[in-house]
């Protein structure tokens, strides 16, 4: 059997990093993980090869020699997984897809073949069987979620890395709260299950054995959600681990109340987690209790975010504006709260409701949902009638992101967190990559960038300031490059 795993392309968005990875010459910024997990998990004599077309384009000399075309994808990835599915139907191979898009929205995908939905582990293995006898069913769903103890190494030999700025690893599926936007419980549960230590780190091996040397993102959508499992077997691991590899640096998501545990923030950094994203939503108390997000109530948010950077953590946050709750003055208030935190890279959205979360349900039930969901929360598109209006949504949410994006506001943001932030002291080796990253950044950044007077100012600030975090300086101006580029084409 020839299967041709395939990865659908992102658009451009703040989440794409497209325009940062240009200065370290890199196509993707994370690899497809799901598919190069499912990989594993299929028959070891059958032919793989993988495609993502973030790195590579998809020919039709791929698609003739396939058997089956598998396809992995999120919402973000639809109009990409329609030209594929497109393509396909042409040539007339036939296509298996699973993944969140499909799992949440499987009837709008007529043209597939099957759909192996919901997690690999439950669904996969019933349809190969039924598969080789001649009787596969077109849709496979579970309601069990597996023990991920069972969950093999992922297939790192399928993937070009030298391609990527980073690879991705999983140790949790699951998270505890019930936020009513997320569909992240209605697709993987709200009891958090876990890989073990061993597992983890035997992925971490097969990792470096194939050659990577770079960041490594654990993509759990709230690491800390078994914070017992965390302390006692992952991080002490990963502490022992990191003796022999020293240089290796993790980044991950996880809950505010991270910053209520100090020795778990030491454990972390220890670890060599170094960035952590944080859904901070609103700093507003009405939004945060209307969309059940109690985690993040009753409780200092700008000084647990201080907390975390003082620990040696770079906080990258989610915040969305749209809620019922929300008024005008909303937007000068995210604007100032995201200043006063120092948090760089705010991922700025408006609401959006997910089919199957309970925002969805309710709004359906008010008559209040139009369209559909981009999967995308930061491209200015909703499919919520807001109580605000959707004319003073949209323009306040402009605004706001051309303010703190603007050169302005966001190299103060950068100074406001580096004041804060003690990252613990490795020794790495310059790589040469990184000589013509900030060699670059001078040319497109200091001498025809806009922001060239504010530039200067963080190089010559940060060298007599805070030199030991000269590197994270620069990569910080790249990233605003980055952003304002995403944000000047959307605003067009």
């Amino acid at each position: 059997m020839n299967i041709l795993l395939t990865y659908p392309e992102f658009p451009d968005t703040f989440w794409s990093f497209k325009h940062a990875l240009s200065f370290i010459k890199k196509k993707a910024a994370n690899p497809p993980l799901g598919l190069i997990t499912f990989a594993a998990m299929l028959p070891e004599h059958w032919n793989l090869r993988l495609v993502d077309t973030n790195i590579e384009p998809l020919t039709d000399d791929d698609l003739r020699w396939a058997d089956y075309v598998c396809l992995s994808a999120m919402a973000v990835q639809q109009q990409s997984v329609d030209r594929i599915i497109q393509r396909c139907q042409q040539i007339q191979t036939p296509v298996i897809a699973g993944g969140p898009l499909f799992t949440c929205e499987p009837e709008l995908f007529p043209g597939i073949d099957h759909l192996v939905l919901n997690e690999a582990e439950e669904t996969l293995q019933p349809f190969l069987r039924d598969l080789q006898s001649g009787n596969a069913k077109r849709i496979y769903t579970s309601d069990e979620f597996p023990d991920l103890q069972t969950t093999p190494i992922p297939r790192w030999d399928l993937l070009k890395l030298e391609h990527y700025a980073s690879m991705s690893i999983q140790y949790s599926r699951g998270c505890p709260y019930n936020c009513e936007f997320c569909n992240v419980t209605t697709l993987l549960g709200h009891r958090p299950r876990t890989k073990s230590a061993s597992q983890i780190i035997a992925e971490l091996d097969a990792l470096y054995d194939a050659g990577w040397r770079d960041n490594i993102f654990f993509v759990d959508d709230n690491l800390i959600g078994n914070r017992k499992a965390l302390k006692t077997e992952l991080l002490p691991a990963l502490i022992d681990w990191r003796k022999e590899n020293p240089q290796a640096q993790f980044y991950t998501e996880a809950s505010i109340n991270l910053a209520d545990d100090e020795t778990l923030l030491e454990q972390m950094t220890q670890a060599g987690f170094n960035k952590v994203f944080i859904g901070i939503e609103t700093p507003d108390e009405q939004g945060l209790a209307e969309c059940n997000k109690k985690q993040n109530n009753n409780r200092d948010l700008v000084a647990d975010i201080k907390k975390i950077q003082r620990a040696g953590m770079q906080v990258q946050g989610g915040f969305i504006v749209g809620f019922d709750s929300d008024t005008p003055s909303i937007f000068q208030r995210q604007i100032d709260f995201i200043q006063q935190s120092g948090i760089v890279t705010a991922m700025v959205g408006l609401l959006q409701a997910l089919p199957g979360t309970k925002l969805y349900t309710r709004l359906q039930e008010a008559n209040r949902l139009f369209g559909k969901n981009s999967g995308d929360n930061v491209d200015g598109t909703t499919n919520i009638i807001p109580k605000m209006g959707l004319d003073t949504l949209r323009d306040g949410y402009q605004e706001m992101l051309s303010q703190i994006y603007s050169p302005k506001y966001y190299y103060k943001r950068i100074r406001t967190f580096l004041r804060e932030y003690q990252p613990l002291q490795i020794k790495s080796r310059i790589k040469f990559r990184d000589i013509k990253a900030f060699l670059l950044s001078i040319f497109k950044l200091g001498i025809i960038g806009k922001e060239r007077l504010q530039y200067w100012k963080l190089v010559f600030w940060t060298l007599f300031r805070r030199p030991k975090s000269f590197p994270t300086a620069i990569a910080m101006a790249i990233y605003g490059y980055h952003f304002r580029k995403v944000t000047e084409a959307n605003a067009v």
